[in-house]
This record gives structure tokens, sequence and C-alpha cells, in this order.
């Protein structure tokens, strides 16, 4: 049997919530988004109530070579200024109980401050996610924060005389009998039940301040936390929070700015930014590398050529890290870039299968700019190429840090600004081949996938050809920025050939009537008008009304000549060949 690397420690709630409150024990994700829904909170609480077990918490005594950079976690003061541990797993159940518990504010996925209201009935003993309703009901303990803070303030007597009060006083009103003996004495059994809570044990793990970064973000990886399976980038930014608050709050600030439309910040229409995604940005950039393994061991000082740790090369490596970090929260290069995403077509998160495809071409996009000195106006151009293609292609899918770690790499032999140019085109060349246009892509087109890249290349393609909706005057982009619609979206995905009429024909399953072949986007007034007519019905209304217009509109939109006499499958075939072409179209103008 080998050496254990931690050591087991019978804790109660009220220890690992003090020790969190105090500062003794790091907790990072009171600084992160909190991704449990409320009723998962009240759960939680429901079950110690019952006696059921919640898990385990696993604690990593924070590292010596670190002593002088611990930070606080959190906006309270706390007696602790540096934590003495770091939580690695049970980091939601722990935010959790503090947040409920004492009334200490999350933030939700937009990075605003929130609180977890968890209610208590002491009359039937069950826990509620707070709603108008509970706080109108006076047999309903608001907040049981409020229940912990009065036992912490020596005034739990008062509060619980005082709900007695106020749940009489209610009764009155509806001329009910008051309280009697026996429900004040199962009222105060069932709030001391709730403060009992504190006691309520929990397993503790505690990995010792010995093991190194490598046997901790292994077990950090490796344990499961209440369903959610933790990974690299959770370490890196455990680390991040602790020993670099300065970096996790600029890192937080783009994230958080990235939700709130407003000028002059890291806001888009393109993707709300996480924490990894910048993290991957900055190792990529600064250090050439795609996988987050990487990141940990870099900003714990390893060598990567050498294998070696040093004092010195951690310092190197997190300067160049903050360097990097520096360059891809410009808010210049940032918007730039994001310029020649929107450029090849892509204006809107509706229509990007892939994130990795945004962080990645970003990576490459500053490399091009920083280190080759690209030229802006053929750096944009060759960037929007890039993006057209690889978000068209799955280039960024499957094993996407694979094919990014041979792409630096390839790197490492490109020393000009020509020769990376040239590498990206030759890349581009070698996927937008004649077979790809005239086999791969047609077929990539007969899904009836939601979330289809060949899809959204075939939008994103018409946003760059300019071309006006099917029937209409106006072009798709307006169409797909935010603020354009009102109660009913301005626009609607419609079925050429519509369900109902394919239906009557046989074709009775989703996925025959909703291949991607058989939409167009229709404005709304168009798309009530054509309703589930017969293409027969309603092409010939449009003929008489566009006039010579009409051929062209069929031909921006891949619509065969007499598609609408066509058999449906024939009609499949033939749109989906004309789609690729189109795109093929859009590239060359890109």
């Amino acid at each position: 049997m080998g050496n254990e690397l931690f050591t087991n420690i019978p804790s109660k709630i009220k220890n690992l919530v003090s020790d969190v409150r105090i500062g003794k024990i790091g907790l990072p994700d009171l600084q992160r988004p909190f991704v449990w829904k409320d009723n998962k909170v009240r759960d939680l609480f429901d079950s110690m109530l019952r006696g059921y077990p919640i898990g385990y918490v696993m604690l990593w005594e924070s590292p010596s070579d670190y002593e002088e950079k611990k930070v606080s976690i959190g906006s309270n003061k706390k007696i602790y200024e540096e934590p003495k541990e770091l939580v690695i797993d049970g980091q939601q159940r722990l935010t959790a109980l503090v947040a409920a518990m004492y009334g200490v504010k999350v933030r939700d996925k937009s990075y605003n401050e929130r609180e977890i209201k968890i209610s208590y009935n002491p009359l039937i003993r069950e826990f509620a996610v707070w709603t108008n309703a509970i706080d109108r009901d006076q047999e309903w303990v608001t907040k049981i924060s409020d229940v912990f803070l009065a036992k912490e303030n020596n005034s739990f007597t008062k509060f619980r005389r005082d709900y007695i009060n106020g749940l009489n006083d209610a009764r009155n009103k509806k001329s009910e009998p008051e309280l009697t003996d026996e429900e004040r004495d199962l009222i105060e059994d069932n709030l001391n039940a709730l403060l009992g809570l504190e006691d309520f044990s929990v397993p503790t793990l505690e990995i010792s301040q010995g093991a190194d970064e490598q046997d901790v973000a292994d077990i950090f990886v490796r344990v499961n936390s209440g369903g959610q399976n933790l990974n690299e980038n959770n370490f890196i930014q455990t680390l991040i929070a602790v020993y670099e608050k300065d970096v996790h709050d600029k890192i937080t600030k783009f994230c958080q700015d990235s939700r709130i439309p407003k000028d002059g910040t890291s806001y888009n229409q393109i993707m709300e930014i996480d924490p990894q995604h910048l993290v991957r940005m900055a190792v990529g950039v600064g250090f050439h590398r795609a996988r987050l393994k990487y990141a940990y061991m870099l900003l714990r000082g390893k060598n990567l050529e050498t294998g070696k740790y040093s004092d010195e090369t951690r310092t190197q490596n997190l300067n160049i890290f903050k360097d990097a970090l520096e360059n891809v929260m410009n808010l210049n290069n940032w918007h730039s870039f994001l310029h020649c995403v929107a450029s090849a077509g892509y204006v809107s998160d509706k229509i990007i299968a892939s994130s990795n495809a945004v962080v990645f071409s970003y990576v490459l996009y500053l490399i091009g700019k920083l280190e080759y000195k690209v030229a802006s106006l053929q750096l944009n151009k060759i960037i929007s190429k890039w993006f057209f293609m690889s978000a068209i292609t799955y280039f960024y899918t499957g094993s996407t840090e694979s094919e990014v770690e041979r792409q630096f790499a390839d790197l490492r032999n490109v020393h000009t600004s020509d020769e990376f140019v040239a590498y990206l085109e030759k890349n581009i060349a070698s996927r937008f081949t004649d077979d790809y246009f005239n086999l791969t892509l047609p077929n990539e087109l007969n899904t009836s996938s939601a979330i289809s890249p060949a899809w959204y290349g075939y939008i994103a393609s018409q946003i760059v050809l300019n071309t006006p909706l099917l029937f209409g005057t106006s072009g798709l982009a307006k169409y797909l920025l935010p603020g354009v619609n009102g109660t009913k979206n301005a626009i609607d995905k419609h079925h050429i050939f519509p369900k109902n009429y394919l239906t009557q024909f046989g074709y009775t399953t989703d996925r025959d009537r909703n291949q991607v072949a058989n939409f167009t986007y229709l404005d709304y007034v168009t798309n009530i008008d054509i309703s589930d007519d017969s293409p027969v019905n309603y092409i010939e209304r449009y003929k008489n009304k566009l006039g010579d217009s009409y051929k062209t509109h069929c031909e921006n939109h891949c619509l065969p000549k007499d598609f609408e006499k066509l058999d449906y499958m024939e009609f499949l075939n033939e749109r989906r060949m004309l789609m690729a072409q189109l795109i093929k179209k859009a590239f060359m103008v890109l």
C-alpha cells in the first residue's frame, strides 16, 4: 500500500462554514458563478435534516512555497488575511451552506451578486425555495439565514418569540385559533432541529502540504463533486483566485463585462466569456500551448523543456502569463478580432457552434499581430477566412487540443509575417478543396440537427453576400443582432415544404421534415402569410407579387428552378448542392 497523501479529519458543518467565513479555508466559488440551482440547495438542507449523507469535503493544506502570495477570498472582512487550506472537492456544497445559512452573497452566471434564500416551515419541518407567496405566509421563516444569524447574535429567543407572535397575529386576522401549546413546542423543536444542522458531520479529507501540484491536480481532476466533474480549469482558477488576486479580479471583470451591453467594455454579440476561455487564450499566446494541464505546471514553475521546477521559472512563467493575459484582454485587440469574425458572417452567438473556434482563432490573431507583425489589413483578411473555414469544417471540435498543439509545433518553423499568412492559407486550402464543396459539404448538410456548423456556415455566407431575406428586402444580418425582436421574433426559421404538407405524403418523422435544406429564414409577416400552404400555392402568389425579381430570390436562397414541383427528396439533394456552392461563393468574396 502506497503512502497516503491525505488525512481523514471528521468535521462538523459549523467548523467548515466558520473556517470559510473567517478566511482560514479559501473557497474560490464565492467569487465565481455559482452553478447550483436554488432547488438543489434546498435539497441539500432537506437531506441533512433527514440525516442523509451529503458527500465529503477535500482540502489542500496550502503549500509553504506560496505563503507570501496567499490572499483572502471574498469581500467580507476576515480574521485570516490568507487561507491556510483550499477546497479541492466540495466547493459547491460549501458555497451553498455558507450562502444559505449566513446570507453571504454568491454570483450568478452574469457575475451579478445575489442571495440564496431558502425558507423553512417549523410547523411542518420542510424547506422551500423562497417565493413571494412564501414571503407573505407567516408560517414560513423567509430565510434560514435569519435563524442562524439570530443564534450567532444571541437573539434567537427573541426571534422565536417574534415568529410565534407574528403567526398568532396572522391567525387572529383570519379569525383562526392561536397556536396551541403543542404547536409552540413543535415550533421550538423544529427550529432547534434546524440549528442542529451546524453539528451535522461531514467526512473531510486533507491533502498534505507536501503533495506536489501533479498529485493535487490528479486528485482534483479524478474526484467527483456533487455530480460535476472537476477539471484542470477548476484547479487553475483556484490557484489564481488564491495566489494571484489581481489577475483573478481582472479576469472576473472581463467576463462580467462581456455579458453587459456597454461601450468600451468586453461586451460582444459572439460569446459570453468565461475564465477558462481567458486562461486558454493566455496560455496559447504566451506559451504556444493548448492543453490546460500545461497551465498549472507553468504557473507552478515548471520548465516544459527540462521538466524541472524552480522559483525563478515560476516567476518568469507568471510574468509571461500576465503579459499574455494583458494582450488577450486588451479591448482594441479583442474588438478588432471580433470584427474579423463578423466580417466572416458570424455576427451572433446564434450561429456559432463552437466557442473553441473563437478562442483559438483569437490566439492565432494575437500571435499574428504580436509575434509576426502581420499588417492589419492582411491579418484581418486572413483571420476572417480562417474563422470562416474553421467554423464550417469542425476544425476546433473533437480532438481540439491535439490539433492546436500540432499547429503550435508547425509555427516553430514559421519566422516571418509572409510565412505566417502562407501557413494559414495552406491549411485553409487543404480543407476547402473542390471535393469538400462538391461532396463533403453537401453530405454534412444532410442533417436535421439544430446545431449544425454547415447550416450556420450557410447563414454566415448569406450575411457575407448581404443577401436579403427570402421574399423580403432587408439583409439577414440585422435580424440576428440584439434588440431587434419584440414580443415576437422578427424572423422565423420556416419550412420551405411545410411539416403538415409533408405529413400528407408520408413524411412523418422530424428527421425527414426538419432537414436543414428544408429551412430558410423569413420575416414574421411572410412566415404568417405562407403558414402551412403547399409550395405550389404560395410560390404562385410570390411569383405574381415579385415579378422579375422572383428568380433572383430563388437563386440567392439556393432554391432549384421550379422547386415547388420537385419530389421532396429530390429537392433536398439539389438544394444541398446549391447551398454548398453558395458557401464557396462567400468564401471567394472573403
